[in-house]
């Protein structure tokens, strides 16, 4: 599966879906940053919210390094001939970390404000095609991240609201 979706990218071919491809890959994470620094001196439930979306950043930091420890999986461009758009490092494909880290936060900030994780969400989607397309990682990888960083953002909720329960 992998290697028939990579080799259906046509990475190269098309400039403007390069360049948005690109744009997507390299900075999304700061557009949750900005969001997450806007949330943060909003409401006080913002806050709150804000603080679970940290936490299952840190456990999803934590959980790549974890993985990236015991497994490795070259990256595309190391097994296969597959186009880089833009230079990567040659450690393990799996975990995808770009798109680890916006799933755990986007699913963090959906089970808080439905709307605003659904634009997130989305986001995340776009990150995870963007990974793939750029050449870094395979479809496989982007699959596995985002169900990992969703999990993990579904424990820190449920955590969450399993301690609130008996700090009342």
């Amino acid at each position: 599966m992998d290697h028939k979706m990579s080799r259906n990218i046509k990475a190269g071919s098309y400039s403007l879906t390069d360049f948005i491809m690109i744009l997507i890959s390299n900075k999304v994470r700061f557009v949750f940053i900005f969001i997450l620094g806007f949330m943060w001196f909003q409401h006080h439930s913002d806050k709150k919210m804000v603080k679970k979306a940290v936490k299952s950043l840190t456990v999803a930091l934590m959980m790549n390094f974890l993985i990236k420890l015991f497994y490795y999986k070259p990256r595309p461009f190391m097994k296969r001939r597959v186009r880089i758009l833009i230079p990567s490092k040659m450690d393990s494909s799996f975990p995808s970390k770009h798109t680890l880290l916006v799933f755990a936060i986007s699913t963090t900030v959906f089970l808080c404000k439905r709307v605003l994780g659904l634009i997130m969400l989305g986001l995340s989607v776009l990150t995870g095609i963007s990974r793939i397309w750029v050449g870094h990682h395979y479809p496989s990888d982007i699959i596995g991240s985002a169900v990992i960083g969703s999990i993990i953002g579904i424990v820190i909720e449920k955590m969450s609201r399993f301690s609130n329960f008996f700090n009342r």
